[in-house]
């Protein structure tokens, strides 16, 4: 079937080749359409350039803005590196702060990565609302920044005394491209939560893996220790 079907469109394509009537007829049809439709066509054509004009722009100027963003902050991180956090979070007068920086360059890479700041020093003062707020819009493709974020809000959900969350993002935390190096610490944390939430079998798990998984661990110890005094609670 498809073979005769492929015949007969070459059959009409060379008759139509050899018919200069019939190929201006059909010329003179793909005209009068282009004629008919041509704002339509045009209307179209420039949006399409509009959108790809606009694309482009928004990517070049927020690459530009972007590495304005990065030089603006440095000093901003480097108050932040000497525990001078009010400067980190105001600037010094000279210099913008992490705040400045989130507000003046929305949707870069330095605005994201000032929200991590913002939050930590939030979490510091102990202003959990605003710590949330701040590590809650931040977010990483590397592995172990974005895991020690989730950990972050998983600490200012437990002090506000938001168990749930807590434990959500220390689960997050610890289920993060899992490590020997942080993956214990978040692990621990967690079978803090899960305890004080009242999840004894859960904790008891947690320290379990500890245990199983990074025996090389400074946690590891203590997970021992704290899965025998749970263990004991829950036999009574």
């Amino acid at each position: 079937m498809a073979k005769k079907l492929s015949k007969k469109a070459q059959q009409e394509e060379n008759e139509l080749l050899e018919n200069p009537a019939a190929l201006a007829e059909t010329l003179g049809r793909g005209e009068a359409f282009l004629k008919k439709n041509s704002k339509i066509l045009g209307g179209v054509l420039i949006a399409a350039i509009l959108l790809i004009g606009g694309i482009l722009f928004f990517q070049i100027n927020t690459q530009n803005q972007n590495e304005k963003a990065q030089e603006e902050m440095f000093q901003a991180v480097y108050f932040y590196e000497q525990d001078s956090v009010d400067f980190a979070l105001n600037g010094d007068g000279i210099n913008p702060g992490f705040l400045q920086i989130v507000d003046e360059y929305p949707r870069t890479d330095a605005a994201n990565l000032a929200n991590f700041y913002i939050g930590s020093i939030y979490l510091s003062e102990k202003n959990f609302s605003d710590a949330i707020s701040y590590l809650g819009k931040f977010s990483s493709d590397d592995y172990l920044v974005q895991a020690k974020a989730y950990a972050l809000l998983g600490d200012a959900y437990l002090d506000s005394g938001n168990l749930d969350e807590a434990i959500s993002n220390y689960q997050k935390a610890a289920n993060h491209k899992p490590n020997e190096y942080f993956t214990p610490k978040y692990l621990f944390k967690l079978a803090v939560a899960y305890e004080e939430n009242g999840q004894i079998e859960e904790a008891i798990n947690t320290y379990t893996e500890i245990e199983e998984k990074y025996y090389e661990s400074f946690e590891y110890t203590g997970a021992r220790k704290h899965k025998a005094r749970l263990e004991g609670l829950a036999a009574k």
